[in-house]
């Protein structure tokens, strides 16, 4: 609703708006330092920019006043100070519009007074320019390792005009996605075929590869504004980072570095069109988000925005005021106090309705349920919140279901019938099978039906595993058939760093060799992973360059690597063309074939959905020791009129094993799709009629069966 009505400041016509039922009119009601302001938007946090200005709105509970700096670009001091009059603040809510700003010529930023007692958590100092905590844009670094500006963090307004025409999210069923995780800039750093290489832009020159791959979901590293320069240092000559982001400045804005091209006060623009686009090819779009820490650290740590507005509330603190360290990072946010909650939400509400988020993946979520004292919860309300909210419904919710304070709950978040996990079982016990860990077959074999014995199908239904056996964090494929250890020399802690429960094995030599019995044998393990990882009943992800071999030369904690050791060497696609060849295969086969995914109704055959074997069919008692492991799925396609049945066989055994496979009904016959124990690419595009329902499984291999 709008109507006319004289402005007394400046003869125009101003708007008059109606924010949540209620009508304004926009006119100026004081002045301070020659700005004319009146009230603002209370129940809009963060900067808000109308016709005649732009409304700021902020809280404290524990200030006593409130000042907004604003500065021309990259000034160093600012050229207006506006305390906003006791007036303003209903509640704890700092609210003031003012009047005549034009959003392409300032920064702001905010100074609040208020009690100064470390022991209680109050961290109150004037001397401190705080950045928003609803900031949509950050100032001072949007140069990939440049520090282009001495004077902190600040924060822009953000218009948006972008036309996002008639995309829809393509709302893919959780159980058919293929994800794909990637480092915004280490995926396109090396690419010679990309004009913008490292940055959304090159991510979106790359969406072919990404069609033809057949990925469905790509998972963002954190692309949160995060400082890549904090902790900056050299270690023998080279400098290291903060390159993988998981230390949030902002949660409202996106890493100005990872544009192309500075977009002043048209921040995300890039990354719009990046999401648009991949949305036009099928793909979604997953974020890695932190909220279990931020970059403000511990008590020796730099005061950027929450420290300043209510440390109190936004830590967790002990009882003498320190921070506790949940995180690692050596802070963590208080999730589950209402206003960081609310917070949260709103973030979340702010990804998905400004940039049509899909997804997002939360690092150390295992935090997000710890009570105010830092205790784990049974039904924390952030939780139950998130899954619940109505602007999320369709969105995906994946949880890194532990934290580095020990609370490991793996088949134990609480779900609230939403969320997804990410599988740590499936990882560590699939990588101890497949090297040859046959005591650990049993466990294997339920990681490779889905997990029932962590998720509970009735309970959490077909979409709580998220498998994976390689991810940022860790090895890569290629090094974990080429190291025994964990090799971070490079990152400059006496190789302490790291995990060094690896379950790796590196076929006979370390690191890098020109045997071709080893490199054979190592190809032949990075297909087994593969094959088995693209027909377990779950959600499949894995690490971008792991279909091409990259390696990261055994470095298993790569967090702080900006340079060749992390970016993905794209020559290595053309020299491992069989590996790419077999990742398309397979994720291919996956799509192919909804029997492994669970969607079907039982076999018209009689087949159960889902059954376990061994060398003899039917044999799922796999005692202490399992040579083989094998899973059948089953089912009947509705669109094809005839059931979909595959079969796979892991022989994770060093010596071939003679396997008998189970009958098929009504004269159906097995076909061979996979192989990995023959010479050659290790499947068949035309697949093979086995005249026999025995099959000899050579040693370390995986064979997969289908109909026709």
């Amino acid at each position: 609703m709008r109507r006319e009505r004289n402005c007394t400041s400046c003869g125009k016509m101003p708007e008059v708006v109606t924010v949540d039922g209620m009508i304004q009119s926009i006119e100026p009601k004081d002045y301070i330092e020659g700005f004319g302001v009146c009230p603002g938007f209370y129940l809009f946090e963060g900067a808000v920019a109308v016709a005649q200005g732009v409304s700021f709105t902020v809280h404290s509970q524990g200030a006593a006043s409130c000042e907004l700096l604003l500065y021309h670009r990259k000034a160093a001091e600012p050229y207006a100070i506006l305390p906003f009059p006791s007036s303003y603040k209903i509640g704890s809510v700092y609210s003031m519009l003012v009047f005549g700003l034009d959003v392409e010529e300032f920064e702001y930023a905010y100074r609040l007074d208020g009690p100064y007692d470390p022991a209680k958590g109050l961290l109150f100092d004037k001397k401190h320019v705080l950045l928003d905590p609803y900031a949509k844009a950050v100032t001072g670094q949007s140069t990939w390792g440049k520090r282009v500006s001495a004077n902190g963090y600040r924060a822009r307004v953000v218009k948006n005009y972008f036309d996002w025409g008639r995309d829809e999210r393509p709302k893919i069923p959780m159980e058919e996605l293929v994800i794909y995780e990637m480092h915004v800039r280490g995926f396109t750093r090396m690419a010679k075929d990309v004009n913008a290489p490292g940055t959304f832009k090159g991510i979106q020159e790359k969406i072919p590869y990404l069609k033809d791959l057949g990925v469905n979901a790509i998972e963002l590293m954190p692309i949160f504004e995060f400082d890549e320069l904090s902790e900056c240092r050299f270690v023998d000559g080279k400098e290291l980072m903060n390159y993988w982001g998981y230390n949030t400045v902002s949660f409202f804005a996106p890493n100005t570095s990872y544009a192309s091209a500075i977009e002043y006060n048209r921040e995300g623009t890039e990354l719009k069109e990046l999401v648009k686009t991949l949305h036009e090819n099928g793909i979604e779009v997953i974020l890695d988000v932190v909220f279990n820490h931020t970059a403000e650290g511990d008590e020796n740590g730099q005061f950027i925005s929450f420290k300043g507005f209510d440390n109190n509330i936004y830590y967790l603190l002990t009882p003498e005021g320190k921070y506790h360290n949940f995180s690692g990072c050596g802070n963590t946010m208080n999730c589950n106090h209402p206003i960081v909650q609310n917070m949260i939400v709103d973030c979340l509400r702010y990804w998905v309705s400004a940039y049509r988020i899909d997804g997002f993946r939360f690092d150390l979520a295992s935090i997000l349920g710890r009570n105010e004292e830092g205790r784990p919860m049974e039904k924390p309300p952030l939780l139950r919140a998130i899954a619940q909210d109505p602007l999320l419904r369709d969105t995906k919710l994946i949880a890194e279901a532990w934290d580095a304070g020990g609370l490991y709950q793996v088949g134990n978040f609480p779900a609230f019938k939403r969320w997804s996990e990410w599988n740590g079982r499936y990882r560590d016990e699939m990588r101890e099978y497949l090297k040859g860990g046959l005591w650990c077959g049993k466990w294997a074999a339920q990681r490779l039906i889905g997990s029932p014995d962590i998720y509970d199908p009735v309970i959490r239904g077909r979409n709580a595993s998220i498998n994976f056996i390689t991810c940022h964090d860790g090895f890569t494929l290629y090094d974990l058939y080429s190291y025994n250890e964990k090799h971070n020399e490079a990152n400059g802690w006496n190789n302490g760093d790291g995990s060094n429960d690896n379950r790796s094995w590196n076929c006979g030599v370390e690191g890098e060799t020109e045997d071709p019995r080893v490199l054979g044998l190592r190809r032949r393990m990075i297909k087994n992973a593969c094959a088995v990882l693209m027909t377990s009943r779950g959600i499949p992800m894995f690490l971008s360059g792991d279909e091409f071999c990259n390696s990261q030369y055994g470095n298993n904690n790569a967090y702080c690597q900006d340079n060749e050791v992390s970016w993905l060497d794209w020559d290595l696609l053309g020299k491992n063309q069989d590996i790419y060849g077999f990742f398309r295969y397979m994720i291919h086969f996956r799509k192919k074939h909804p029997c492994i995914q669970g969607l079907l109704d039982r076999a018209k055959c009689g087949l159960p959905k889902v059954s376990l074997h061994g060398e003899m069919p039917w044999e799922s008692d796999y005692g202490e020791v399992a040579r083989v492991i094998a899973a059948m799925f089953a089912g009947y396609e509705e669109a094809r009129g005839q059931d979909d049945i595959v079969y796979v066989l892991v022989n994770a055994y060093w010596e071939p094993v003679e396997v008998e496979l189970p009958g098929l009904p009504d004269r159906m016959k097995w076909k061979l799709a996979v192989n990995t124990g023959m010479t050659g690419i290790g499947y068949y595009e035309e697949l093979k009629t086995l005249e026999t329902n025995r099959i000899l499984a050579e040693g370390r291999s995986v064979i997969i069966l289908t109909l026709s």
